[in-house]
């Protein structure tokens, strides 16, 4: 009896064992990355309008959103299982539908002319399959749009009670002004395991015609946030300085907005009276010393204008690791970055108070053209 038991246990170990193996196999050998400088497709709008074809009038007031949808999953009562809490999969499709575009029509009542989203599924387990980039198009039916893919994942497995499962993922970028080419530029990734944990980062550069004979470059971009030690960073900020600089080299108007996944004013611990230290948190203050000469960062310009009581109202990003109560550790995360001939009017935090999303949207106003154009 204990011969045939010890068997049975055996022969379940060995099937377990091959199991894992096959799967890790799996993972492994259906991981890929995209390459860089990959040129991205134009989508027209759904609906065009008089103006549809006019270039960007230098001179002119404009608005530049960004918000990073949280896969439609992450509503206030949402956590997720890598930043502590249990969470892995949206809770319906009514659920990601509901937040998707509630985030879509809040982006909209700004009167953006140009719009930057992160984490906008198109087709994954996790956001129960749900098309986010159409939901997008259906709420900005008049702009012209660009789809940037980073993430497109192996079946993942875990947790197991709730498996985050296979899911393709981007960047998208929205413009009332017609947009003349995309490219889409690889980002540095952990070289180790964390790759798989990862996404397969990058951004997108998106160029807009101005009346001029410009351009506005508009990039859109998600740094790294779990497995991604300091070099990765400073790598990952490095090729996007590089890019940027030559942009402006060129004589183009630059901004750089989205999820920097970094404490974008370098104090936010002390304006939400966080209980994680910036040391201990993945959302460490960013190199503001590292900026290249003639950029600003909008969050950090406007810390050192107004003071901290100009962010006491609403960060940009909450802790994920469980439910959002008003008393979650915050940051400002999200921000621009912009060149020296880009002039801003104002920066903001568009406060949802985290109703559809981990993010509350920003916004931008601005001018193109200033003395150093």
């Amino acid at each position: 009896m204990a011969k045939t038991l010890s068997r049975i246990v055996l022969g379940l170990a060995i099937a377990l064992f091959a199991i894992v193996g096959a799967y890790a196999a799996y993972v492994v050998f259906t991981y890929d990355r995209l390459d860089d400088n990959l040129p991205l497709a134009v989508d027209g709008p759904a609906q065009t309008g008089e103006d549809a074809n006019d270039p960007i009038a230098v001179g002119s007031a404009l608005t530049l959103a960004s918000a990073n949808l949280g896969f439609g999953a992450y509503n206030r009562d949402f956590d997720f299982f890598m930043d502590g809490g249990t969470g892995s999969v949206a809770a319906s499709p009514e659920v990601v539908r509901e937040d998707v575009v509630g985030t879509a029509e809040a982006v909209r009542k700004t009167g953006a002319d140009f719009a930057l989203f992160q984490e906008v599924d198109v087709d994954g387990t996790r956001s129960h399959h749900v098309d986010e980039y159409a939901l997008l198009r259906k709420q900005l039916p008049a702009d012209t749009a660009v789809f940037c893919q980073n993430y497109d994942s192996a079946f993942l497995a875990w947790p197991l009670y709730a498996p985050h499962g296979a899911n393709r993922a981007g960047l998208v970028t929205f413009s009332a002004f017609p947009i003349a080419d995309g490219t889409r530029y690889q980002l540095p990734i952990s070289e180790g395991f964390g790759k798989f944990l990862d996404l397969d980062r990058c951004f997108s550069l998106c160029r807009i015609p101005t009346d001029d004979g410009r351009a506005l470059s508009l990039i859109n971009v998600h740094l790294s946030a779990y497995g991604a030690d300091e070099s990765i960073m400073a790598a990952q900020r490095a090729k996007l300085y590089e890019v940027m600089v030559r942009e402006r080299e060129a004589g183009n108007y630059v901004i750089a907005g989205g999820d920097f996944n970094h404490d974008m004013i370098g104090v936010s611990g002390e304006v939400y009276g966080n209980e994680v230290q910036a040391v201990e948190s993945w959302a460490k203050p960013y190199d503001f010393d590292g900026v290249p000469a003639g950029f600003t960062v909008a969050a950090k310009a406007k810390l050192d204008e107004v003071g901290i009581e100009a962010f006491a109202d609403a960060a940009t990003c909450r802790d994920a690791g469980r439910p959002y109560d008003g008393t979650n550790d915050r940051w400002i995360m999200d921000t621009f970055i912009y060149s020296d001939n880009v002039t801003c009017i104002d920066y903001a935090t568009v406060d949802l108070d985290f109703a559809y999303s981990d993010h509350n949207p920003v916004k931008l106003t601005f001018e193109l053209g200033t003395a150093s154009s």
